[in-house]
């Protein structure tokens, strides 16, 4: 039962459901993807689920002997990291402002990256020789991408941040992925699975495309798994190296690391309709959540973050052993900010204004650096509202209190997509 008295999921569609209100339209996505190809055998939405693209954000599927590039989306191995240090509040409460200014000048947001880690010994794995599969000019470019964006954050949602928690320890969390590595990884096999060149641009599609399949006992599809391995590993030195900067920035010793992507798939164990199966489990925007596993899940800039452990409860086996990856969005990033004009960089008709926004966060004590109106907490819900519904799952072990964010500016072009 959750807060309010109610179940904590309900069935729709086919699909295990949990939050309120329900996203109608997230629900068919899933149901599509369920319905889309034999190999798919249950789905689930978190509750903080609401539309991506193919597959929704907050969306669980399973598939036997199969993996969706389409499912696990674009920005491969996106996740989350959080470090505790050896500070306290009282160490650095009255020197966040400073801080949080060196964080913004020294970590690398938007597109590029102010670092050089081009030579990170990363890129001395075979696989990415697995791309000269699809001509050698798809190997060279994937690994000059990957070279260029090592360690940078990108934008939209992706931070920086610097916590408190309830103990008064000071921690760091990091959230971004494989940035354009990703994103060519994911178009390229998507234009594979569809007929066409890994270069090829791709066809045109909608957010509500069908699912992209590949078989796993087809050459193609062990060469995604292999690719979308090595993305995950990218994301995870990427964040590990900003963090590495902003530990630095503070003068601190990490202590403990808790670490989840939400952006994956992995070959798991379920019970499919009362049967143990073997399965691939792609989540897109959800957390593994699994009996003992530690997780770490955000909130919006102006909202606590939680460091959460997996429970064994009934309503783990319907959402497959997983959970929400954030707060989930109640407005769009143009129903919140406005539209774009990319030749002036400036938004209009938006229904945040960066006053509103800036209020909220002097409110909460929080310092911004970067930000845009697209990232407000007027467009999140708010996390313990989320949460709440997946209670027999999951519980809280730290809550984090928000006293510094960096994030791309209002500005900051990003063409890939998370």
């Amino acid at each position: 039962m959750n807060a309010t008295g109610g179940e904590l999921h309900q069935i729709v569609d086919s699909v295990a459901v949990w939050g309120d209100p329900v996203d109608a339209r997230a629900v068919a996505q899933a149901a599509r993807c369920l319905r889309s190809h034999d190999e798919a055998v249950a789905a689930a939405l978190m509750a903080d689920h609401h539309v991506g693209y193919s597959q929704p954000i907050g969306g669980v599927v399973a598939y036997v002997g199969a993996v969706s590039p389409s499912g696990v989306g674009y920005d491969i191995g996106c996740g989350n990291t959080a470090v505790r240090t050896d500070l306290s509040l009282d160490e650095v409460g009255d020197r966040v402002g400073p801080i949080m200014d060196e964080v913004f000048e020294r970590v690398s947001f938007g597109i590029g990256s102010k670092s050089d880690n081009r030579d990170h010994q990363i890129f001395d794995d075979a696989r990415w020789r697995l791309f000269d599969e699809f001509g050698l000019s798809a190997g060279s470019t994937t690994l000059k991408v990957a070279r260029e964006q090592l360690g940078s954050v990108g934008s939209g949602n992706h931070y920086v941040d610097i916590f408190v928690d309830e103990m008064g320890a000071v921690w760091v969390g990091v959230h971004f992925g494989s940035r354009g590595f990703g994103h060519r990884t994911a178009s390229g096999f998507m234009s594979v699975a569809a007929g066409r060149r890994f270069d090829a641009k791709r066809p045109g599609s909608n957010m509500d495309s069908a699912p992209s399949i590949l078989r796993l006992d087809d050459e193609v599809g062990q060469l995604y798994w292999d690719a979308m391995e090595l993305a995950a590993e990218y994301a995870r030195v990427g964040r590990g190296l900003v963090i590495e900067q902003t530990l630095d920035v503070l003068g601190a010793v990490e202590m403990a690391r808790v670490e989840n992507n939400h952006n994956m798939a992995w070959r798991e164990a379920q019970n499919i309709d009362g049967a143990e199966v073997d399965v691939v489990v792609v989540r897109k925007g959800a957390t593994p959540a699994f009996p003992g596993q530690p997780g770490f899940v955000g909130g919006s800039m102006g909202d606590d973050a939680l460091i959460i452990r997996g429970l064994d409860g009934a309503d783990g086996v319907a959402s497959m052993r997983s959970t929400i990856h954030g707060a989930g969005r109640v407005m769009s990033r143009t129903q919140a900010a406005g539209k774009m004009n990319w030749k002036t960089r400036k938004r209009s008709g938006g229904q945040v204004t960066r006053a509103m926004m800036i209020a909220w966060l002097d409110e909460r004590g929080v310092a911004l650096r970067g930000g845009g109106t697209d990232e407000s907490p007027h467009a999140y819900k708010r996390l313990d509202s989320v949460i709440n519904h997946h209670l027999e799952s999951v519980e809280t072990v730290h809550r984090l209190r928000p006293l510094g964010v960096a994030m791309a500016g209002e500005g900051e072009h990003d063409p890939y997509r998370d």
